[in-house]
């Protein structure tokens, strides 16, 4: 049975989802921000137990869902799958996210003759985005006094 009203509400959610985590990015890092202004802002995210305990949230549901992104993407034969972890990580998950679940409910609409299949870039690619995950997740521990 489709669900045809999906569609609309993540679009509507991927559009809050830009819009609230961008108002903030900007406030944080606008004019009065110094020159190591990004490199604060994730110092901030582990300032203290409930920030990291926030951060190494996010960070562990963004890195699963980015490989489910390429992974669904490529079953549903849905073009640009790497637009959505490469923009995700770098704009916003709770943009990419949305918008990924409303195109993959206009993918589901057709099912596809044959399934695709991860290659060789994907693997490369979701091997990339793993150390990148993990790099952040070892500054985060170490930050934390942890290790």
């Amino acid at each position: 049975m489709q669900q045809r009203f999906l569609v609309p509400v993540f679009l509507v959610l991927a559009v809050a989802g830009l819009a609230l985590t961008w108002s903030q990015n900007l406030a944080y890092l606008g004019p009065g921000a110094g020159p190591g202004g990004l490199v604060d802002f994730l110092k901030d995210t582990v300032v203290n137990p409930g920030a990291r305990s926030i951060a190494f949230d996010i960070l562990i549901v963004c890195w699963a869902l980015s490989i489910w992104m390429v992974v669904e993407g490529r079953r549903r034969r849905m073009r640009w799958v790497w637009f959505y972890p490469l923009i995700g990580w770098s704009v916003a998950m709770a943009f990419t996210v949305p918008l990924f679940l409303a195109m993959r409910e206009r993918a589901l609409r057709t099912p596809p003759e044959i399934e695709g299949r991860l290659g060789t870039v994907d693997g490369v690619g979701l091997g990339l985005v793993s150390a990148f995950v993990l790099v952040l997740l070892a500054l985060g521990i170490r930050a934390s006094g942890l290790i």
